[in-house]
């Protein structure tokens, strides 16, 4: 694959795909899940049945839908520009979507005592994203089992389910995840030299999604999901001497705006909305170019992640 080569024209275009790879009648992504599970089904092997998990040992790149390699690097590069969580919010729900379809983005750090995380969760259709980090934290015995599961599967990435035999079998989180019909968890993360979790990130998606294609993509793109939630973990304010995020570009924002931007965030199409707020779809989507303006951002993700960051919204 001749990916070094291509990566100047990768850079360049790279704005133009995030936008492209938000779209969910996107073309290339409308068969992207059974694409990668078919072509990869010769390289996979099950190494071990855990009742509805599944799990795969990492195969051949070769294996990649033709569309990937480029997607690859453009998520590897744009991983590199986040430093915010609003950053990171806009390229997992935006970019990232590309390589791995979620419903919801389950983040976790590991603290300074044992099995003690941070956690945050990211989504673009739960009306509440944050519920599934509380629930996540909440429950150590979910964060315990998963993590369990995948180190006696030698770290390797892993599919699991929510229901009977799965590792989150009978938790509130995994009710949570069948309320918004995610119910298949693709799980992977990172580790130090002792073997000691020092990241862990769930991917909730519908049944289908992901395949053993996926588990080669994650091992090579979790490294970079590692560092760049790393890096909007940072104290923002520490970094610029105490300047409030709230910026005057944020204050422009009317509460016209702000209402759309809500539900923009609850995952409404331009349609929807203005069937809510009687107004007509043209008039959404004039206001929808004006909120990107002013947030100087490209697509709605990314609108929604600074609205969240400048509190223009709350979550």
């Amino acid at each position: 694959m001749q990916i070094s080569s291509q990566l100047p024209e990768l850079v360049e275009t790279s704005v133009e795909m995030r936008v492209r790879s938000t779209d969910p009648d996107y073309a290339a992504e409308k068969n992207f899940a059974a694409q990668s599970e078919s072509a990869a089904e010769r390289d996979f092997t099950v190494v071990e049945d855990l009742a509805a998990a599944e799990d795969y040992a990492i195969g051949d790149p070769e294996g990649l839908p033709p569309m990937q390699p480029d997607s690859l690097m453009l998520n590897l590069d744009a991983s590199l520009r986040v430093h915010t969580r609003a950053h990171f919010f806009g390229w997992t729900q935006g970019l990232l979507q590309s390589l791995i379809r979620h419903e919801v983005l389950i983040c976790a750090l590991r603290d300074s005592k044992p099995l003690s995380f941070r956690a945050d969760s990211f989504s673009m259709k739960a009306p509440e994203p944050a519920i599934f980090s509380e629930l996540f934290l909440r429950d150590e015995s979910v964060a315990a089992n998963l993590i369990d599961a995948w180190v006696r599967r030698n770290f390797r990435p892993m599919i699991c389910g929510t229901q009977d035999g799965s590792p989150i079998a009978g938790s509130a989180f995994a009710r949570e995840l069948d309320r918004l019909g995610a119910t298949q968890l693709f799980v992977h993360g990172t580790h130090d030299v002792d073997g000691q979790v020092t990241s862990f990130f769930a991917f909730a998606c519908v049944p289908g999604t992901v395949g053993p294609a996926h588990a080669y993509l994650a091992q090579l793109a979790v490294p970079f999901l590692h560092g760049a939630w790393v890096r909007s973990q940072l104290n923002v304010n520490a970094r610029v001497g105490n300047e409030s995020p709230k910026s005057a570009v944020a204050n422009k924002v009317t509460s016209r705006e702000q209402e759309i931007l809500r539900w923009i965030y609850l995952g409404k199409s331009n349609f929807e909305i203005g069937a809510i707020l009687g107004i007509s779809p043209l008039t959404v989507k004039n206001h929808v170019q004006k909120i990107l303006r002013k947030l100087n951002v490209v697509n709605r993700a990314q609108a929604v992640g600074k609205a969240l960051e400048l509190r223009v919204i709350a979550p």
